[in-house]
């Protein structure tokens, strides 16, 4: 009986010593492929900034990375699928610096900007840049801005509409160089520059990354950039600050998101590759062919960076009354 009991309990220690093992290997992340979820279709900054942590960051995380683009409402449809995702670290979301403004502009959305997803870190920031048609009569943004103020509502440009960066540099500059002008949204960069090269609007806000090559190439007319510094992919366009309106900042970001209640384990593990890649030389120089540079950090600075700009935005939309149509 005793070496039956003996025999018994040795059973159980090796049966709970392999559960442990197992349960101790699936518990090590990422065990299989991670999907990252972009709001908007292939071929834009968003994306691209995606495909360059994909890749950079998935030979050092030892697991595939698959882009998955979601496109459709300002990036809400992605957001609202990665919001709904099991919490585990398979299922991450890069949003632009809409998804701040997107609750206060939508007003019916399934999930919250904040509350619904853990911040897992900063990826890159990079201005919006005025633009207009390479024949257009204005030569600085100056001499738009006085035009604008003798001729109230004359005026016309293109963004990419919605809750999108792009319309809200737009909507803060009229208010701060109090101007009246009237907007027109596109469904994406590549209509609204498009018009602007073919001079069906007066000026066009676009991002630096979607609209250098059209810059240099002398399709179109860059009359400012709206960071308080000038970009280093154009550094002969000065920013807005330095034609006229003070103290103006309308930066562009884009980040990584996981659901909320992901292990903070998780987040911490993809965090640390993620910052090591963005500190990378090979990765600062894709992101400054772009027009953007490096931001990474800490999740929780991440975290605190998104509920501040989701106040600043959010106020202007609420303010200025603007809503999807």
């Amino acid at each position: 009986m005793k070496l039956k009991s003996m025999l018994t309990r040795c059973m159980l220690t090796v049966v709970g010593l392999t559960c442990a093992a197992l349960s101790s290997a699936q518990d090590v992340y990422p065990s299989k492929p991670i999907r990252l979820l972009v709001g908007f279709a292939p071929g834009g900054p968003a994306d691209g900034l995606a495909r360059i942590v994909a890749q950079s960051v998935s030979g050092s995380i030892g697991q595939p990375i698959i882009v998955d683009n979601k496109p459709g409402a300002g990036g809400t449809i992605a957001a609202a699928q990665a919001a709904k995702a099991p919490p585990d670290g398979y299922t991450l979301l890069l949003v632009s610096s809409g998804h701040a403004g997107n609750g206060a502009y939508y007003g019916n959305l399934s999930y919250e900007t904040v509350k619904s997803f853990s911040p897992v870190g900063g990826v890159a920031s990079s201005p919006v840049v005025v633009l207009v048609n390479a024949t257009s009569p204005y030569k600085s943004l100056a001499d738009l801005l006085a035009d604008a103020r003798k001729r109230p509502g004359a005026l016309n440009y293109g963004t990419g509409g919605g809750a999108t960066l792009t319309n809200l540099a737009a909507e803060q500059l009229k208010s701060d160089a109090g101007i009246d002008a009237r907007g027109i949204s596109y469904k994406g960069s590549g209509p609204a520059l498009t018009a602007a090269m073919a001079g069906e609007v007066d000026a066009v806000f676009d991002t630096v990354s979607s609209a250098v090559g059209l810059v240099r190439s002398g399709k179109l007319r860059a009359l400012a950039v709206t960071s308080d510094k000038r970009s280093a992919v154009l550094p002969q366009v000065p920013t807005v600050a330095e034609q006229g309106v003070p103290r103006f900042d309308t930066t562009g970001w884009f980040g990584i998101l996981a659901p909320a209640g992901t292990s903070p384990s998780v987040i911490n593990r993809f965090n640390a590759e993620l910052n090591q890649a963005l500190a990378s030389a090979a990765v600062r120089e894709k992101l400054a062919g772009l027009g953007a540079e490096s931001m990474e950090g800490r999740p929780a600075q991440f975290g605190q960076f998104i509920e501040s700009e989701t106040a600043r935005w959010s106020a202007l939309i609420r303010r200025l009354n603007l809503r999807a149509e």
